[in-house]
Formats: C-alpha cells, sequence, structure tokens
C-alpha cells in the first residue's frame, strides 16, 4: 500500500494540463468492441481504473498498440467469446465498475455477455437496474447463478423499441447506446444521460457508421445499423481534475493556469466556484486562477445559506462534492452541501474535522461548512483516503494545511489521476510518495 507525505502551507504556481477524461475513457474503450476494424484513442489517462480495462481487452483478444505516450490503436477482430466463461475474466471484470459497460457492445456484436457483480469505489449503492432493464426491453434474456453470483445474457434477438428509463444513469444510457447501434430498427431513450461524455461516445459510434440522433438531448434516437467500421477519437480533457485544480488553487492561495480546458464543456462548474468566492479567468480555452488569500461565499438572493447540490447533467457533477466541501472550510461564510446521489461521499469529513474544519454532518446526505476565513490553518494529521474523490478532496486539505500529512491508501488516488503527485510537485507542492 502507498502513501502520499505532504508538507502543506507551500504557494503554488504554474501551467498544468488536465488528463483525458476517466469516465469518458472507460465508455469508449468498450465501444472498440463495437466493430473489427482498427480504433484509434487520444488523449487516454495513464490511470489504474483505465489501464485495467485496457488489460482486460487484450485478454479478451482485442489487438492493443501504444501509438504514442496517450494514444492507442484498438482492433477487436479476433475477440475470445470462451474466455468470458473463465473464472479469471469474472474475477477480473468484478474488480472494475467500469467493466459493466462491456455487455452493450458484446451483446450488440456478438449477442452474448457474462459479467459478475462489478467492483470500484465503496460510496455506496450503486444498482444495476437501469442497464439490466434496458438490456431486456431490447430482448435479452439473463439469467443469474448465484452461487457464483454470475449474470449470464442472450442477446441474439436485440430489437429497437422505446424504454423511458427510470433514471438517467450515465453508464446505464452509455450501455443501451451500445447495445442498441446495431439492433434490429429504431431505439427511443427517452431520460437519457446527456453528459458531454455520453454526448463524445454518441459521435464516435456516428463516425463509425451509427445513426443517433437528439445528441445532447435526453431524448435519443438510434436507428440500427449492420455493422459499424473503425474511426480515430480523441477524449475530452477530465473536468472533475479541473475543477479540482480550481479549488485546489483557491485551498493554497496559489497562482495556476489550467491549459486547454474546453470551457465549453465544463457547465456549471466554473460558475458554481465563483458562488464560492473563487475568482477565475476564462482566456480563450485556458482557465486562470489568480492567487487571492480570502474568498467569500455568496447567499441566495434571499439571505439564506447557499446550498450546493449534485444533480443529472446539466446540473452539478457528483464527484466535485467533495472538492467544494474541503474548498469551503477555508471561505468566508457557511454552505450546505447536499449529495443526493450517494449515501457515503460525505463519510470522510471526519478527517477534516480533525484536522480542526468547522463542519457538521447532518445525515449522510448533507453537511453544512462554516468557513474558517483563514483565522486557522488546517493542521497536518495521518488519513486514509476512501475513494478517487474524496481521496484528492484531502490532498488538497493537506497542502493547504499547517504542518505535514500522511495520506495512505492513495492507489484509490491513482484510480482517477495520473501521475498526480508529480504534476502538482511540478507547481511546488511538496508530496513524497512512499510505501
Amino acid at each position: 500500500m502507498a502513501s502520499f507525505r505532504v508538507k502543506g502551507g507551500t504557494q503554488l504556481k504554474g501551467e498544468i494540463t488536465p488528463q483525458g477524461a476517466k469516465n469518458e475513457a472507460l465508455q469508449i474503450l468498450c465501444a472498440v468492441l463495437l466493430t473489427s476494424e482498427e480504433v484509434l484513442i487520444h488523449k487516454i489517462p495513464n490511470i489504474r481504473d483505465v489501464n485495467k480495462l485496457i488489460e482486460l481487452l487484450a485478454d479478451m483478444g482485442v489487438a492493443v498498440e501504444k501509438k504514442g505516450p496517450e494514444s492507442y490503436s484498438f482492433t477487436a477482430k479476433n475477440i475470445k467469446l470462451s474466455y468470458l466463461d473463465t473464472s479469471e475474466y469474472l474475477e477480473k471484470a468484478s474488480g472494475l465498475r467500469g467493466s459493466v459497460m462491456l455487455l452493450g457492445p458484446l451483446l450488440s456484436r456478438f449477442g452474448k455477455g457474462r459479467i459478475s457483480k462489478p467492483g470500484g469505489d465503496k460510496i455506496g449503492r450503486r444498482r444495476m437496474d437501469t442497464h439490466f432493464t434496458g438490456f431486456q426491453k431490447l430482448g435479452a434474456k439473463f439469467h443469474y447463478d448465484p452461487k457464483k453470483e454470475i449474470y449470464k445474457i442472450d442477446g441474439s434477438q436485440l430489437t429497437g423499441t422505446y424504454m423511458l428509463l427510470d433514471e438517467a444513469s450515465v453508464t446505464g444510457t452509455a450501455n443501451i447506446i451500445m447495445a442498441a447501434a446495431m439492433a434490429k430498427g429504431k431505439t427511443t431513450i427517452y431520460n437519457a444521460a446527456c453528459e458531454p461524455y455520453i454526448q463524445q461516445l454518441c459521435l464516435m459510434i456516428n463516425n463509425m457508421g451509427g445513426k443517433i440522433s437528439g445528441i445532447g438531448s435526453n431524448l435519443l434516437h438510434i436507428e440500427g445499423v449492420q455493422r459499424l467500421k473503425g474511426t480515430s477519437h480523441t477524449l475530452l480533457p477530465d473536468m472533475i481534475e479541473i475543477g479540482s485544480f480550481i479549488g485546489l488553487a483557491a485551498m493554497t492561495q496559489s497562482e495556476i493556469t489550467i491549459k486547454n480546458a474546453r470551457v465549453d464543456k465544463l457547465g456549471l462548474i466554473p460558475d458554481t466556484f465563483r458562488r464560492l468566492g473563487i475568482k477565475l479567468e476564462v482566456k480563450g480555452d485556458d482557465i486562470f486562477i489568480p492567487a487571492s488569500k480570502h474568498y467569500e461565499i455568496e447567499t441566495f438572493i434571499d439571505g439564506s445559506i447557499l446550498t450546493v447540490s449534485d444533480a443529472i447533467w446539466p446540473g452539478f457533477t457528483p464527484d466535485l462534492l467533495s472538492i467544494v466541501l474541503v474548498v469551503a472550510t477555508q471561505a468566508k461564510g457557511t454552505v450546505l452541501i447536499h449529495q443526493k446521489m450517494f449515501e457515503s461521499r460525505l463519510f470522510f469529513v471526519d478527517k477534516l474535522i480533525d484536522m480542526g474544519a468547522q463542519i457538521i454532518l447532518c445525515d449522510p446526505h448533507r453537511a453544512t461548512v462554516i468557513g474558517l476565513n483563514r483565522k486557522y490553518a488546517l493542521k497536518g494529521i495521518r488519513m486514509t483516503s476512501p475513494d478517487i474523490r474524496a481521496g484528492v478532496a484531502l490532498l488538497i486539505a493537506a497542502l493547504s494545511s499547517d504542518g505535514t500529512s500522511i495520506i495512505d491508501n492513495v492507489e484509490q488516488i491513482d484510480r482517477g489521476y495520473q501521475y498526480i503527485d508529480q504534476r502538482l510537485n511540478n507547481l511546488g507542492a511538496d508530496i513524497v510518495r512512499f510505501d
């Protein structure tokens, strides 16, 4: 198990370029199974979850070739369907939550799929009903082996249909889109997720010869085609990294420029941080955050306490609520953080309280943060990263603190952020990785 030793209280300065989007990468990598032709993907982040999925694709028979530091070629011509029945496949797939999105392209192109219960973050329930119900409406038949905890799926007769999703699940929508891409007839998906990453997946499939309309809305129309061809695709910059860097700059009183941020795809992220009092300037496609000692949280128009909550796109992403919570600890003012989607994501606040933050955990979904306004610095402590986003939030807290902190279990952070210690050290941070 690796740990970070973090010396706090240092101002950072410089430019940083966000990695390719992790959540988009997991969808796009699964989509290479939709064709036997070569697919080139650029801006692939070098992070654990993505690398594990690439390894799993290679084990399945996908020819993988690294073309550059962030570019790969994938050719899914000789897929070993028998591998799906092996214990090795099921074990590897169960350790990676993104592996569930292999089902859509497998059902679409080969008519069969296998999956065990997926793994990933322990941040609360993440049910699979949307995925499975969507497949069933397309005509897939499920068999569950309770002893082995394996789902066997027959998708040999997928047929387009109308469906209203019970929730706008991002991965569920992606999975259904890929399954419907080569199903017979027309599929209409209402209450579809419409995140930029879903838009990117749809555009990629259309470039492969697919017929998807309504892209960017929650009403998608998919005309099934007989086959899809190869293509090339470039991932968006990771919006969660961008939000993390904005929060980092504010907490450490640093001057940072985030390069090539694709500001047009960030939705409410910049304005949400502005409501916390953070000054940021958009310069072309870059975001400049000047060094600032104080930032003051806005109130609502009637003077009541600001609430920052997550919502489906184009609402504020739940993956950045941990960052917003940490940033608020040194602001002037009070904010209520309302995490609606996951019931365990706020349970890292005990570490922040130990560091000196003033936070009231109201229940598993809500926390009230009373900003210290820099009157008291957070103090360095030893803590453990419980998940990807909380881990980076704790890293930001440690970098702003008085003293030295130890963060254990940083493999969680590595799952979502590539070379994070090296990249922040290049800006002047003092982070040492050790076993």
